[in-house]
C-alpha cells in the first residue's frame, strides 16, 4: 500500500474500461485520490455506507449535534463514544483498557489454536477465529477514530459535519463553518505549517486568499481532495517527526537549513504555476512527489530536508502503515461526502452526469483541507500510540 501522499490531490481517476457498454459501480475516495502506484497495490474491501456520530463542540449551538461525522458501531466504539461525550480527557486511559482486553483475547485464541483438534472442529474453529479477527479489526479502527476525535476536542476544533442536502442553507451553500485557522496553525510545527500552506496554494491556486467567493464544484472532486489531504497530513507528520528529532540532535543533512536547493529549483522549473482549484484538481499527472512544487510555492526547510531522501525512503514514508488507518480515511470521507457512484462509458471515461455539484466557498474548501491534513496528522499519532500497546502495524 504505497501512497504518494504528498501529491495525491491532482491524480487522475485510473479506472479500467468496462467489459460491457456501461458499468455503474461504487468506489472509494481514497482510491480515487491516489496515484497510479497506490491503485495498483491497495485493494480495499467493499463496505456499506457509514454515517458516524460523535460529540458536540464549543462551536455547536445544539448540544445534540454530532461532534464528528462518523458513528462508531462496535461495542468498543460505542463505549468510547460515551467516554467522548462524558469525559473526553479519559479517552486515552479507556483506549489502553480496551487494548489490554483485545490483547488478552488474542493471546487466548493463539493458545486455543495450538490445542485445537483436526478435521471438522478445526474448520469451525478457524471460521470463528476469522469472525473474531474482523471484530478486532473494527474495534481497532474505531479506537483510532476515537483518538483522532479526542485530539480535535482537546484543541477545541470542531469537525465539519456530514455534507448532506439537509446541511445546505437557503442559498444552497454547504459551508457555514468557522475557519479556526489560528487553532489549526498551533497544531503543527512552523516547518510543517509552511508545507501545509504550500499544499493549500497547490489546491486553491489564485483563490488562496479569496475566502468569500462561492464556486459550484463536483462533490466527488471535493471528496478526493479531502481524502488526499488526510493522507498528505499523515505523511507530513511522519516526516516532520523525524525532522524535528534530527534538528534537536543537530544531525540534519547539509542544506536542510538553507532556503532552497538546486534539486528543488530544478523541479520547480518543470512544474507549471498552480492555477485555480478546478484546474489543479483535474490535472491528470500530478502523481509524483515533484508535483508538490509549483512556481507559486516557496522553499522551506522541511521540504529541503525531504529532498535529501532517496526514492525508497520517500516511498516508505508515503505508506499508510495499517489497513485500519486506510479504512478510517475511507470511512471518514464517505461519512462526510457520501458513497461515490462512478459510471463508466464504453470508451472507459468517467460519465459525470450523476456527479452531484455543491456550492462551497473557497474559505470552506480551505477549512476542509486544513481539517483533513490535521486529521491525517492525528491519525499518525493515534496509530503510533495504539501500536505501542497492541502491535498491529505491519512494517
Amino acid at each position: 500500500m504505497e501512497a504518494a501522499a504528498a501529491t495525491l490531490v491532482g491524480s487522475s481517476l485510473h479506472l479500467h474500461p468496462p467489459p460491457s457498454s456501461s458499468v455503474t459501480r461504487s468506489t472509494h475516495y481514497s482510491s480515487l485520490a491516489c496515484s497510479r502506484s497506490w491503485n495498483k497495490r491497495m485493494v480495499l474491501e467493499s463496505r456499506r455506507g457509514i454515517v458516524v456520530r460523535a460529540l458536540s463542540s464549543s462551536d455547536s449551538t445544539d448540544p445534540s449535534d454530532p461532534i464528528a461525522p462518523l458513528r462508531m458501531e462496535s461495542p468498543t466504539g460505542q463505549f468510547l463514544s460515551q467516554i467522548l461525550i462524558s469525559h473526553p480527557h479519559l479517552v486515552p486511559a479507556a483506549v489502553e483498557q480496551q487494548l489490554k482486553q483485545l490483547q488478552t483475547e488474542w493471546d487466548t485464541e493463539q493458545k486455543k489454536e495450538e490445542l485445537s483438534a483436526s478435521g471438522t472442529d478445526l474448520v469451525l474453529y478457524r471460521r470463528i477465529a476469522e469472525v473474531k479477527a474482523n471484530e478486532r479489526k473494527r474495534a481497532l479502527e474505531e479506537i483510532l477514530y476515537a483518538l483522532v476525535v479526542q485530539k480535535f476536542m482537546d484543541a477545541d476544533v470542531s469537525l465539519v459535519p456530514a455534507i448532506t442536502p439537509s446541511s445546505k442553507n437557503s442559498s444552497g451553500q454547504v459551508d457555514t463553518w468557522p475557519s479556526q485557522e489560528e487553532k489549526f496553525e498551533q497544531l503543527h510545527s512552523p516547518e510543517a505549517y509552511e508545507m501545509i500552506q504550500s499544499h493549500l496554494a497547490l489546491i486553491l491556486g489564485n483563490r488562496l486568499n479569496d475566502s468569500k467567493s462561492v464556486a459550484q464544484i463536483s462533490k466527488l472532486r471535493v471528496g478526493q481532495v479531502y481524502a488526499a489531504s488526510v493522507m498528505y497530513g499523515y505523511f507530513l507528520k511522519r516526516v516532520d517527526e523525524r525532522f524535528q528529532l534530527e534538528k534537536t540532535m543537530k544531525i540534519l543533512p547539509n542544506g536542510s537549513d538553507s532556503e532552497g536547493s538546486s534539486i528543488e529549483k530544478a523541479v520547480r522549473e518543470d512544474i507549471r504555476p498552480a492555477g485555480d482549484y478546478l484546474a489543479v484538481s483535474s490535472h491528470p499527472e500530478v502523481s509524483s512527489w515533484s508535483g508538490g512544487f509549483g512556481n507559486r510555492i516557496k522553499p522551506s526547510r522541511l521540504r529541503t530536508y525531504l529532498m535529501s531522501f532517496d526514492g525508497d525512503t520517500l516511498q516508505r514514508f508515503a505508506m499508510i502503515r495499517s489497513k485500519e488507518a486506510v479504512s478510517i480515511i475511507e470511512k471518514q470521507t464517505e461519512a462526510l461526502f457520501g458513497r461515490p457512484e462512478i459510471v463508466l462509458t464504453p470508451q472507459g471515461t468517467v460519465d459525470s452526469s450523476k456527479d452531484e455539484l455543491i456550492k462551497i466557498s473557497f474559505g470552506g474548501l480551505r477549512k476542509l483541507v486544513l481539517e483533513a491534513i490535521t486529521f491525517g496528522s492525528f491519525l499518525w499519532d493515534g496509530e503510533s500510540f495504539v501500536d505501542s500497546r497492541y502491535h498491529f502495524v505491519m512494517n
